[in-house]
């Protein structure tokens, strides 16, 4: 009776348990099931409802695009010679701008100053000439940077005179915006004669504001100038008339030639018969009469600096590979050859993996490298290229073979080798 009862007992729990699927389950058994979790973003169960972790899906791109090309339109203008004053073609010997410079103190930074010892000391040694007495380790830099201060003198200019200063943060101020200039002191490159002293609030233009994960920065921060906060102390002496009696016309940077020494020349030789002889491409020497009394020498110099000539036009290609910019001179000329330029572009991505062992299984994570590789190679056939003998007519040439300004600068410098391009490359 007893063994009848303990039989139906078992046998009513066993049906009332769950019964066992035979078959594993699809998350455990189908690959294409982690998969098609896994780009659902779900975790995957395995035994005893333990969850793998989900692996990195997802992948980087690199793309290589160009912009439409926008179509050459006239430029307003005159086509027909320009005329220039010889003062803008030339200078005066013996007039030229000096720098000055000194070391100061910007005080006033919200933090942003230097964090070396270097602006403590210059603090401290400030403060002994207040007879205020600090040791080092009293001072706190961090509203003070050390600067590099500078001005240019113009030819001939009194002392009283005001001057604008360029303030340069030295060490490694952040930021020199609200920071106002000690008095200090510029001097020649001696560091003996004191020419300017200057001081004031220091203007940047710009800003910056900062969190934890941004930053947005407008302008340079550690660069500022001081309009007229420099006041001239000493006059630099200059000659408008050396001892000979001549007056030097020295060519501008990039403006000497030949043909505007000898121009400059016939202009004043005009105007006053036989004073002026060109020495060579950079200089006009012109004689001053004896009889021409010295408060007369000025309206003589002036007189002829504001003659006009027609430059000679340069055959010079300046380039700038940083920005792609391109300027041509009038006299550039280009002779006729054959020309073609096929780009390559190699695009590369990269996009690491993590893999992760599953739980509890003492494996370690590995990251694996997985890199995409996409080559694009143009295929151009020769152009021809016709001569051109103006300006207008190189720039229509060189429009035709339609590549973008950098490709255009590797053309420019290879027909510069092949003797196509007759002009001067000039990289900046």
């Amino acid at each position: 009776m007893i063994l009848s009862l303990l039989f139906l007992l078992a046998q009513t729990q066993g049906s009332a348990l769950p019964q066992a699927d035979p078959t594993p389950p699809a998350s455990l058994s189908s690959t294409a099931a982690r998969a098609a979790a896994a780009d659902r973003g779900q975790d995957l169960l395995l035994g005893d409802g333990i969850q793998a972790p989900t692996q990195p899906r997802g992948t980087s791109r690199s793309t290589v695009t160009r912009t439409a090309r926008i179509q050459p339109t006239a430029a307003p203008g005159t086509a027909g010679p320009v005329m220039v004053r010889i003062g803008d073609l030339a200078r005066v010997r013996g007039q030229e701008t000096n720098v000055v410079q000194g070391i100061g103190m910007v005080m006033g930074l919200a933090g942003t100053g230097d964090s070396s010892n270097a602006a403590k000391r210059s603090l401290m040694n400030m403060l002994k000439t207040q007879n205020v007495n600090l040791t080092l380790q009293d001072i706190n830099a961090s509203n003070i940077a050390i600067v590099l201060v500078q001005a240019e003198l113009p030819p001939s200019i009194k002392p009283g005179a005001r001057v604008d200063l360029r303030v340069s943060s030295i060490y490694d101020s952040e930021s020199l915006v609200g920071g106002t200039l000690l008095s200090c002191e510029l001097t020649d490159m001696t560091g003996q004669t004191v020419y300017v002293t200057g001081s004031g609030p220091v203007s940047t233009g710009a800003f910056s504001a900062a969190g934890d994960g941004a930053t947005a920065t407008r302008n340079h921060l550690t660069v500022g100038t001081i309009p007229r906060g420099g006041t001239v102390q000493r006059e630099v002496k200059t000659k408008i008339v050396t001892e000979n009696g001549f007056i030097y016309l020295d060519m501008k940077a990039l403006k000497g030639s030949f043909a505007n020494a000898v121009k400059i020349t016939d202009a004043i030789n005009e105007l006053y018969p036989g004073v002026a002889e060109a020495q060579d491409a950079m200089t006009v020497a012109v004689h001053v009469p004896e009889d021409l009394p010295k408060a007369s020498h000025v309206a003589y110099l002036n007189s002829m600096l504001m003659r006009e000539i027609e430059p000679a036009s340069f055959a010079r290609v300046v380039i700038n590979e940083r920005t792609g910019v391109i300027v041509m001179g009038a006299g550039v000329r280009i002779s006729r050859g054959a020309i073609t330029k096929g780009n390559l572009t190699v695009t590369v991505a990269e996009t690491p993996q993590a893999s992760q062992p599953g739980p509890l299984s003492q494996g370690e994570t590995t990251q694996l490298p997985r890199t995409s590789l996409l080559l694009e190679e143009e295929d151009r056939a020769l152009t021809i290229v016709n001569g051109a003998v103006t300006l207008q007519q190189v720039v229509e040439v060189l429009n035709v073979l339609g590549v973008t300004p950098r490709d255009m600068i590797q053309i420019l410098q290879s027909m510069a080798q092949s003797g196509m391009l007759h002009a001067d490359i000039v990289v900046m």
